[in-house]
């Protein structure tokens, strides 16, 4: 069975992060290895939740791995408290990162246009070293705002989707020549001129390849979906999986459950109802 080290937080509500990847790659036939690198009570949108950072045991975990002589097919991060975490994560790389393992960074900074709370400039330096070292990014619009110089406000003050498009895509294309990664942008959401029949989607480019597939989409920001994206992508690389049918897994997977989450009412921050579709990430 091949082995992932998951290196990203665990919160307990939210369903995102580390509860949102370890069953997500279980179930895809698997073996997800935590590196947790923060506990907390609930994710940070809650209005109350306890935090513990951990930047200070991810050497341990490093070094005990080590001694165990142990070897990862893929390496997964999310995400990270600041500069220090991502340092530790270079190390780690130093070890187990090898020509046959596949590192999947999601570069977990920020979603609709803001930071989340922890962001500092010197963690999104960090962050673009860290990226070059990808084989494959999942960033959101935002994050990729972050990681490109593109004004997000400039970006949604197009009024029509082809503008919207073709500059995020140039934006894609800036961080796809930075890195050598191939570049899955979430969460992608053009301009419409019918607010009840929007769109969301992925954005993916390899540098041969372009496309975007789009759903529906209710308006509604849930917690973890886009955990729950890269873990899909992460499980499909895993399989061998062709990239499009694993970002059309992920969609159609996501697409379910928030679908789900939406017709029974759960607030946004507690996520979505993914486990009573994880079946449809079975492989044949």
């Amino acid at each position: 069975m091949k082995k992932v080290a998951v290196i990203q937080d665990l919160s307990s509500f939210g369903k995102c992060s580390l509860s949102a990847a370890i069953p997500v790659l279980s179930v895809m036939g698997v073996q997800a290895c935590p590196l947790p690198t923060a506990v907390l009570s609930a994710q940070t949108d809650y209005p109350s939740f306890f935090y513990e950072d951990l930047t200070s045991k991810m050497p341990y975990f490093q070094e005990e791995w080590r001694k165990l002589k142990v070897a990862f097919d893929g390496i997964h991060t999310g995400f990270v408290t600041g500069k220090e975490q991502i340092d530790h994560i270079f190390s780690f790389l130093d070890t187990f990162y090898k020509d046959e393992t596949l590192l999947l960074v999601d570069p977990v900074m920020g979603d609709r246009g803001e930071a989340y709370k922890l962001f500092t400039d010197e963690l999104l330096a960090r962050m673009k070293e860290l990226v070059k070292c990808a084989d494959v990014i999942t960033p959101n619009t935002t994050e990729c705002c972050l990681l490109t110089g593109l004004s997000y406000e400039k970006l949604h003050a197009y009024s029509n989707a082809e503008d919207f498009m073709k500059a995020l895509e140039e934006a894609g294309h800036i961080l796809r020549q930075k890195t050598g990664a191939r570049v899955i942008i979430t969460g992608v959401t053009p301009p419409s001129a019918d607010p009840d029949n929007q769109v969301v989607g992925n954005l993916y480019l390899d540098g041969d390849t372009t496309f975007y597939s789009a759903m529906p989409y209710n308006g509604k920001n849930y917690s973890g979906t886009g955990d729950l994206f890269a873990s899909v992508i992460m499980g499909s690389m895993m399989r061998g999986d062709d990239f499009k049918n694993a970002i059309q897994l992920a969609a159609e997977f996501l697409t379910a459950a928030i679908h789900d989450a939406s017709l029974k009412k759960i607030p946004e921050v507690e996520g979505v109802n993914f486990e009573k579709y994880l079946g449809m990430l079975l492989g044949t």
